[in-house]
């Protein structure tokens, strides 16, 4: 185990430019202690909604007194806020722009909040447009060695963050759920917004089917416990690592196979429910 103070590293900045090098060398040049891991820098570029999604999966499994550096801003250079969140369990560093959101509500709410304006905490900046580089990753360096997050700027009410960008599954009167495809992963799983305590409630059981409709497409999946348990191009439902209900096909891509991509509708229509565009029960 390590004593190392951590930062957790999350952008859109992809690996083929120097973004991510140049942001972990200006931390490290800073607190040459840090340990930091790479989240993810895959991310589509520009989405926030991705990048919140991707936050509330990680977040989880980071060691106490973690800071997140968070840098999804397509806002950048603009009024928009750079803020420091400080939760239960850790600090939070990034755009105020719902990105952080959904990761502050899994870790229990806001405790503090600051903008982050101290300029002694920020590079010199030559252009306006790489505040990772300049404005967070500084801040985030900082945080983990032990600066206070009262020192990067004046307070924040909690209640004024931008929310995220998350949907919540929609039950119509005959019972159907309206879910959406929340995140796809390089396997093509395509995981919902929808937990399976949520869908037992309405009907749906282990080893049963579920009426899946995906735009035209109308399909039988039965819920399963591993991708294995699939026949051969058989759509099934299942639980997947992070506790959620995912459509997925055995060792082949169900967003390939059925065109689905993040944020797509998909209903589900447990035995004995109808759908409004139906009204029959689905089999």
């Amino acid at each position: 185990m390590t004593n190392r103070p951590v930062v957790a590293f999350l952008s859109d900045y992809g690996l083929a430019d120097e973004f991510v090098g140049v942001c972990k060398a200006v931390m490290l040049g800073l607190a040459p202690e840090l340990e930091i891991v790479d989240i993810t820098h895959d991310l589509p570029p520009h989405d926030v909604r991705a990048g919140g999604l991707a936050l509330v999966r990680a977040v989880q499994y980071l060691p106490d007194g973690a800071v997140v550096l968070a840098v999804v801003d397509p806002g950048v250079a603009t009024d928009r806020r750079l803020v420091a969140v400080a939760v239960g369990s850790g600090t939070l560093v990034g755009p105020d722009n719902g990105l952080l959101a959904p990761a502050v509500a899994m870790m229990g709410g806001a405790e503090a909040v600051v903008a982050i304006t101290n300029e002694e905490h920020q590079l010199p900046a030559p252009g306006p447009t790489f505040a990772g580089r300049d404005i967070l990753a500084p801040a985030a360096a900082a945080l983990a060695t032990g600066t206070l997050i009262t020192d990067l700027g004046p307070a924040v009410d909690p209640a004024g963050l931008v929310p995220g960008l998350v949907g919540l599954p929609q039950i119509g009167d005959g019972g159907a759920i309206d879910a959406e495809v929340w995140w796809v992963d390089r396997f093509g799983n395509c995981q919902l917004n929808l937990g399976p305590e949520e869908l037992s409630a309405l009907g749906g059981s282990p080893a049963g089917t579920v009426e899946v409709r995906m735009g035209s497409r109308v399909k039988s999946a039965r819920w399963v416990h591993a991708y294995a348990d699939a026949k051969p191009s058989e759509l099934v439902l299942l639980v997947d690592s992070y506790g959620m209900l995912a459509l997925a096909l055995d060792r082949s891509s169900a967003a390939a196979e059925f065109g689905l991509r993040a944020g797509d509708p998909v209903t589900l229509v447990p035995p004995g429910a109808t759908v409004a565009d139906a009204g029959a029960p689905a089999p």
